[in-house]
């Protein structure tokens, strides 16, 4: 094994002396005494957290500000129980989040609400714009979305502008990325031992250009950027009155990726101002701008496959080397070539507005009204150049010189082309929201009501154009990268790209949600909680004969203070304890098409009409008119406590959701259908604690950690013995979604004796060396009724601790994260490929004789055997432990900064992503995929260390 891994045992031990990590450490946060006061964002509106029913977590701003993450959501990894978050190192891509576990066929992603409006993302923000971030996990307080609620809301709230003096903050984060955890793969000479290997058990001729490469190259080091800088520079203005207050936010964030010539640009612009024109009325405005210039990725799959045996470049010749033929010339191209000769031909921006106005009106001392108005716009462009290259081809025999090696095109193409895309999204959202507060003897009570609407739309365009067969290339230069460049352009290649598959990829489209909502908030006294809520959501998506386009959602939550009884007045260990339960139905309105009820048509069989051929079209999928949103009934109970002065806090909750009438897409055949079929269930138990303690005024520490058990399983989908396959994976009733599915391996055939005395297998052509698949059922036989459950992407449970101290000025704080019970599906380096790729260390020990190996199989590509069949020879384990962060702060003194006319210095280094103990051959065990595929790694791209120093400045 590569890396070590720290049992479970003493990670129980660790979580022993846990806490709840959303408190970052006792300067930054709240003091315990207060935190019961703490006011929380809800879904419209906000609430003081000892008033609430439900698990909603807050975070503060500064725990995402100073971290080394374009995406504030990604700086949350380990920091929430309940929380999955699986974080990637390639530039501008979202992490794959998901609130307790996987609930829907199609939808993962929790909703995003970023000052009020629904989001599906949250790149154009700024992290250090950010006030606070709630994350809301209960039925309790998810019902209140309705449609939207089912994988849980992540509110964002943007900094305010704050009545006195006008403070001017600068921050600036500046560091390196280091590529970790690299894959063995085998050299140049261990290549040629294996691949004549391979040659001679498939009894062919040895290799017979050996003399033509005698290079030995690291493809995964040429194409990396080892140093890729990390560069975020940000100032904000915080200005106000009584009557007026300003936030001004600027940011500017470089990036390069692992990968060579990949550059993020990112420029931001955040405007909140509030007014308030009487003391009964005011308004506000809040504008977040963003343009970004997207990055040109390429993924490590091919640099892991490529053969080391050929130098990527060929100095002789002044051009790159192509790959062998019968290396994977055609298959993966040249990797330094597509990261280092492509540079800057894909050009594409991204432009967009997320707005809010709103105005507010008190009226009759209790009541409440509030209008809003909401837009995010996004246009984004594409301008892809798709050059020709001449590549050197050191196998391809040259006629004019009489012995081997020739120029050739790369790739096959000699014709130059561009793609032209333009991509517009839009949304927009009203909410007019009534609120009425009453106190009266015990009793509080704040109630809700409103009406809600949202339109949200999509239109994709891209066109395609090819040079003229015998004119001059398209040049290499950004003006002429359009679609129509006269003369370059030959216009009969002008081609649309358009839909022609299951997806929406290629349809413009547009959806409207109505929407009316209330919530009652009530407590007697503190002690006994009651919270309730309603929503009635409409969907364009629906036909207006559907009995089911409206819809409701509810949720009915209590919590009982046990500390205010006068019972507990003598227990002055416990500062508070509070038990607490929910249930409640949500939503999730997530499907392959945006209107299951309307199909489109696409092109069918050609018909003979009136002598000419002509196209015919039919519906993409029949029609289903009682179709309905699916729907989660959940609930949750448990407690929040405090302990020992509030030094201690522990809180505790088990979950349970079923998700009932799945919106499933049908294949039956010829047949296509959506109907409302099958459930899938999540349960388990989340844990956290946090112990804070100040020993003296220059002295304090905190530690504390979380952790989440999670049992996923698929109770029924549509038929009895229905199964859907996506890919190595398997989504059917009993098993957990997305479940890998295969053979079981139970060694390699040493002998022909062997083979003959083994049970018989009808998966096609084997023999000594191959892998032996067990025979579950005992039959005799091996076939695909010997298939069966190989692994489960889903773990056991996650975890996360921290530690921390403040000392004087200093103060040290490390996280760590991880997951324990859940396994990985290989999908590189298993030859996979009828090409010859190149080959993982292990493969040194591969099967070569009886008794050489009882896991590797024979080195012979031209068996199908053990590729094709599916089993836990790809198998690997999950679990995983990570020093997510560390970080050491100095803090100025206050005689320091009077002197330097500053309220506040703070210096800083961080080092994210450290270490990692993990047991699989990969870049990196955390893998995110759809809900019915996730856990495959297919090479893919490392997640890197990334060093950091960082200074932020008061004025």
């Amino acid at each position: 094994m590569r890396k070590n891994y720290v049992k479970l045992p003493l990670l129980i031990a660790a979580l022993y002396f846990g806490s709840d990590l959303h408190a970052q450490t006792t300067q930054d946060t709240v003091t315990k005494e207060n935190k019961i006061e703490e006011v929380v964002v809800i879904g419209y509106g906000t609430a003081k957290k000892r008033d609430l029913t439900g698990s909603i977590v807050k975070v503060s701003g500064g725990e995402v500000a100073n971290k080394p993450n374009t995406n504030p959501i990604s700086s949350l990894q380990g920091k929430v129980a309940g929380l999955s978050i699986v974080n990637t190192g390639e530039l501008n891509k979202e992490p794959d989040i998901r609130i307790r576990g996987t609930a829907s066929r199609y939808g993962i992603k929790p909703l995003y609400v970023v000052d009020g409006i629904f989001n599906d993302n949250i790149d154009f923000i700024n992290p250090n714009d950010i006030e606070s971030i709630e994350v809301l996990k209960d039925p309790s307080s998810l019902a209140i979305f309705g449609v939207r609620g089912a994988n849980g809301v992540i509110i964002v709230s943007t900094k305010q502008g704050k009545s006195g003096k006008m403070t001017v903050n600068y921050s600036s984060n500046f560091g390196t990325k280091f590529l970790t955890d690299k894959p063995e793969m085998t050299n140049a000479s261990e290549f040629k031992t294996l691949f004549d290997r391979n040659l001679e058990n498939q009894n062919i001729a040895p290799y017979a250009f050996y003399s033509q490469y005698n290079a030995d190259t690291d493809w995964v080091d040429v194409m990396t950027n080892n140093g890729a800088i990390f560069s975020n520079n940000n100032i904000s203005i915080t200005s106000g009155n009584e009557r007026n207050k300003i936030y001004l936010g600027l940011g500017y964030l470089y990036e390069e990726g692992l990968s060579k010539n990949s550059v993020l640009n990112k420029y931001t612009l955040n405007i909140n101002d509030e007014l308030k024109v009487t003391d009964n009325f005011k308004v506000g405005v809040g504008i977040n701008l963003m343009r970004t210039k997207l990055p040109m990725t390429k993924d490590y799959n091919a640099a892991l496959n490529a053969t080391p045996i050929v130098a990527p470049y060929n100095d002789e010749m002044g051009m790159y080397n192509q790959l062998p033929l019968a290396m994977g010339a055609a298959q993966l191209g040249n990797p330094l070539l597509e990261v280092e000769a492509k540079e800057g031909t894909n050009r594409s921006y991204q432009n967009r507005l997320v707005g809010n106005i709103f105005g507010e009106y008190k009226f009759f001392q209790d009541f409440t009204f509030r209008a809003a108005f909401m837009a995010d716009i996004t246009h984004q462009t594409k301008n892809q150049y798709n050059p020709v290259f001449n590549v050197y081809a050191l196998d391809v025999f040259n006629n004019a010189t009489n012995g081997y090696g020739s120029v050739t095109n790369y790739g096959s193409t000699n014709l130059t082309s561009v793609n032209q895309g333009w991509y517009d999204s839009k949304k927009l959202q009203q909410d007019y929201l009534l609120t009425w507060a009453k106190e009266f003897g015990g009793h509080s009570i704040t109630a809700l009501a409103g009406f809600t609407t949202y339109y949200d739309s999509y239109t994709p365009t891209e066109y395609r154009a090819t040079q003229y067969a015998n004119g001059n290339p398209i040049p290499w230069d950004p003006k002429f990268w359009y679609t129509n460049a006269y003369p370059f352009i030959d216009p009969t290649t002008l081609t649309q790209l358009r839909d022609t598959g299951d997806t929406e990829d290629w349809i413009a489209w547009e959806r409207t949600n109505v929407s009316g909502l209330f919530r009652v908030l009530y407590n007697y006294k503190g002690k006994y909680l009651l919270n309730g809520s309603f929503r009635r959501d409409g969907s364009s998506a629906f036909k207006e004969d559907n009995p089911n386009r409206f819809q409701n959602f509810w949720s009915v939550g209590a919590a009982w203070d046990v500390t205010k009884e006068d019972f507990m007045n003598n227990i002055g260990f416990l500062n508070n304890f509070k038990l607490k339960g929910s249930y409640g139905s949500l939503g999730n309105q997530v499907s392959p098409f945006r209107y299951p009820s309307y199909p489109n048509y696409v092109a069918g069989a050609a018909v003979i009409f009136n002598n000419q051929l002509s196209p015919a079209f039919i519906k993409k999928f029949r029609e289903t008119n009682d179709l309905k949103w699916e729907k989660v009934d959940s609930y949750e109970f448990g407690f929040e406590s405090q302990w020992f002065s509030r030094r201690l806090s522990f809180d505790a909750v088990y979950y349970h959701k079923e998700t009932k009438d799945l919106l499933n897409y049908i294949v039956q055949g010829t047949e296509k259908f959506f109907i409302n079929s099958g459930n899938v269930e999540n349960k388990g138990f989340e844990l956290s604690a946090n112990w804070n303690d100040k020993i003296n005024e220059n002295f304090s520490y905190f530690i504390g950690g979380n952790l989440t058990t999670l049992k996923n399983n698929v109770l029924s989908v549509f038929q009895d013995g229905y199964e859907i396959f996506d890919g190595p994976s398997i989504t059917r009733a009993g098993d957990p979604i997305g479940s890998f599915y295969g053979y079981v391996v139970e060694g390699v055939y040493q002998t022909q004796a062997d083979v003959l005395l083994s049970p018989t297998s009808t998966l096609g052509t084997y023999g000594v060396g191959d892998l032996k698949f067990k025979d579950l059922n005992g039959d005799g036989i091996i076939n695909d009724k010997d298939r069966t459950i190989i692994g489960n992407p889903t773990p056991d449970f996650t975890y996360a601790f921290n530690i921390g101290i403040n000392y004087k000025n200093w103060t040290l704080s490390a996280d760590f994260q991880g997951v324990y019970g859940n396994e990985i599906f290989r999908d590189w380096g298993n030859g996979s490929s009828f090409t010859q790729f190149n080959f993982r260390k292990d493969r040194l020990d591969a099967w070569n004789g009886p008794g050489t190996s009882n896991w590797e199989p024979i080195l012979d590509e031209s068996r199908a055997y053990n590729r094709s069949n599916l089993s836990t020879y790809m198998i690997e384990d999950g679990s995983y432990l990570r020093l997510r962060n560390i970080q050491l702060g100095y803090n100025f003194s206050p005689s320091i900064l009077s002197s330097l006319n500053l309220q506040g210095l703070k210096l800083f280094v961080n080092a994210q992503n450290l270490v990692t103990w993990s047991h699989n051959s990969g870049f990196t065990p955390d893998l995110g995929g759809s809900p019915t595929k996730f856990g495959v790694d297919s090479g893919g791209y490392p997640l890197p260390i990334i060093a950091t120093f960082g200074v932020n400045v008061q004025f």
